[in-house]
């Protein structure tokens, strides 16, 4: 079947074609995988024995420019099986583009593309002539497991980008070039946020230090409030379970490849032996404390609210800094209610959604609506059509009464329900993914959670599974990137820092500090024989948001010179206004840019 793409994603494939053409003509033993557009561009998977350098990438995007300039045609070829493997074959590419064939069902079409010398298993589409191409860039050279299984061979994938203008791809460069400076990992470690130990405390286990514990403290401050007033009960759970908790809930074996491997121990009464699991997910662990009472249909809607520490064994080439960690503490939580209540307890996890997305300034956002697949009933998803189709029809209602942004994608559900992953973008236009809400009709029924009905029947709860804040971790990666590590002064690790002019004002400084902290203020004072100049230039790589500056005439008059990264000099004020201001920045969490 011919595969649909859109203009920008025909440019995008076209462009990866012509890169393997590149590379073959320059490095003729490389072997070919595979090389389909992505969201922001393109790549190819290679196998070759020599390791492609950034001089390597300017001789291949040379050698691009070559191939564009020569207006080759795209060519679509439809074959049957057996006169594909002769194709392949006879191009010298068997090795993995047979495995590919083979992936093709039975009864679709087979098909390739070629352009000049160049032959591509491939259901398109395509450009017409390469000279479409206009705006393209090589990136980076990443390794890539085969089918990204660690257990096959690593291949080297080279990824570029490719837009309609050559202003677009401009734009999209400069963008990158400010994401590096913006880069969570950089910034995390210039700031003192958090580190990393792989040698003795293991890879993608991150370490808070004081600075960064303060962010993931207001973090987990902000939820406790705004989960309180919309009537949360907060609940603590182990960081480990039994085996069987986890075969009821249905996530083992399917998920077992994304848990730390079991712990195997004998049992105290009979020398049973049992495997424990360190927690993957809250869930099962509040379905157990929903389970514990008997529940009536008064008491619902039940919301369990938990900041609980999960760990999931991420491959290794999938850690990346905060974003992909195997230690994470969740902003989880889950609704049990009735089918009448799904639609104002749904619709109110979306208006918890939308209010921190103003309060962290987030402009664009899209919510990610994944249905399921009928055909994969009782494999991929849980065999209940009828209620699939009830409860995507539920949410489905909702987030159109609601008028909120919404995609519908299909064959991405959970494997219990319809699920929202919820997608925004940072201040520089990165899209991360950085929370979920889902639905669960299946697995109460597999813990026998049960209420009892007004006609005093048993009924088993829908249950909503919710963390608009996702989890510390990746919130905070993204917090960094999208503030370029500029914190508003409430979420600041540090808000204040007193510089004064010299050792002379070093008490004043002091009994300036001893109000701020006695009003809750994270603050310090620079007290080190320095120039006044260099500490200035201290905070401001630091990113401290407000800075006072106090010399005998501050001091004098009881007054402190303010400079603020959001509102630059603000000129001299009292000790008593500057202090209300703050604390009314701090309260209502104002939300600062920096321009």
């Amino acid at each position: 079947m011919k595969a649909q793409m859109t203009p920008l994603e025909e440019i995008r494939h076209s462009s990866s074609h012509v890169l393997a053409t590149a590379v073959l003509r320059l490095f003729p033993d490389a072997k070919l995988d595979i090389g389909p557009p992505t969201d922001t561009g393109f790549y190819y998977d290679f196998d070759l024995e020599h390791k492609f350098t950034a001089e390597d990438l300017e001789k291949i995007e040379a050698a691009m420019k070559k191939v564009i300039k020569e207006n080759q045609k795209f060519e679509r070829i439809e074959v049957s099986r057996e006169e594909a493997v002769t194709m392949i074959t006879d191009f010298g590419q068997t090795e993995y583009k047979l495995s590919r064939l083979r992936d093709i069902p039975e009864g679709e079409q087979v098909s390739f593309y070629r352009n000049g010398e160049f032959l591509d298993l491939c259901a398109g589409t395509h450009v017409n002539y390469t000279k479409k191409i206009k705006a393209f860039k090589l990136l980076s050279v990443a390794g890539a497991y085969h089918r990204g299984d660690s257990n096959n061979k690593q291949l080297q994938r080279i990824y570029g980008t490719a837009f309609q203008s050559k202003d677009e791809l401009a734009e999209y460069l400069e963008m990158l070039e400010e994401a590096k400076k913006r880069d969570h990992r950089r910034l995390g470690k210039e700031m003192q946020l958090f580190t990393f130990d792989s040698e003795h405390v293991g890879p993608g286990l991150p370490l808070w230090m004081p600075k960064g514990t303060e962010l993931v403290e207001e973090l987990e401050k902000l939820a406790k409030e705004t989960e309180f007033e919309a009537g949360y009960d907060r609940v603590r759970t182990p960081h480990i379970a039994k085996e069987s908790l986890y075969l009821t809930s249905g996530h083992l074996p399917y998920y077992e490849e994304s848990m730390f491997p079991a712990m195997e121990f004998e049992e105290e009464t009979g020398g049973e032996k049992v495997r424990y699991f360190l927690k993957a997910m809250n869930c099962p662990h509040h379905h157990k404390i929903y389970a514990a009472v008997p529940r009536s249909y008064r008491d619902l809607p039940l919301r369990l609210a938990e900041y609980g520490t999960c760990y999931r064994y991420e491959q290794s080439g999938e850690l990346m800094g905060l974003m992909r960690v195997r230690s994470m503490q969740m902003n989880d939580a889950h609704i049990y209610c009735t089918a009448e209540q799904f639609e104002a307890e749904f619709n109110a996890v979306n208006e918890m959604y939308l209010k921190y997305f103003k309060l962290f300034g987030f402009e664009k956002y899209l919510m990610r609506f994944s249905t399921h697949d009928p055909d994969k009933l009782g494999k991929k998803f849980v065999d209940n059509p009828e209620l699939w189709l009830k409860t995507e029809n539920m949410v489905r209602d909702v987030l159109q009464a609601s008028g909120i942004n919404y995609v519908e994608v299909p064959n991405e559900a959970a494997f219990y329900g319809p699920k929202i992953d919820v997608q925004v973008w940072s201040a520089i236009g990165r899209e991360f993914t950085i929370a979920t809400n889902q639905v669960d009709f299946a697995v109460p029924a597999r813990f026998g959670l049960e209420y009892t009905t007004s006609e005093n029947k048993k009924e088993t709860p829908l249950c909503i599974h919710r963390a608009p804040l996702g989890t510390h971790e990746r919130f905070i990666g993204f917090l960094i990137e999208h503030f370029g590590g500029d914190f508003p002064t409430w979420l600041a690790p540090e808000q204040v820092r007193v510089l004064p002019i010299s050792d002379k004002i070093a008490d004043y400084a002091q009994s300036i500090l001893a109000d701020l902290k006695a009003a809750g203020v994270r603050a310090t004072a620079d007290l080190h024989a320095e120039k006044l100049g260099a500490k200035i230039r201290k905070a401001e790589l630091e990113k401290v948001p407000n800075v006072l500056i106090v010399g005998a005439s501050e001091a004098e008059e009881g007054n402190v010179s303010v400079r603020s990264r959001f509102e630059g000099n603000r000129g001299s004020m009292s000790r008593e206004a500057f202090l209300t201001d703050l604390l009314e920045a701090i309260q209502v969490r104002k939300l600062q840019i920096k321009e």
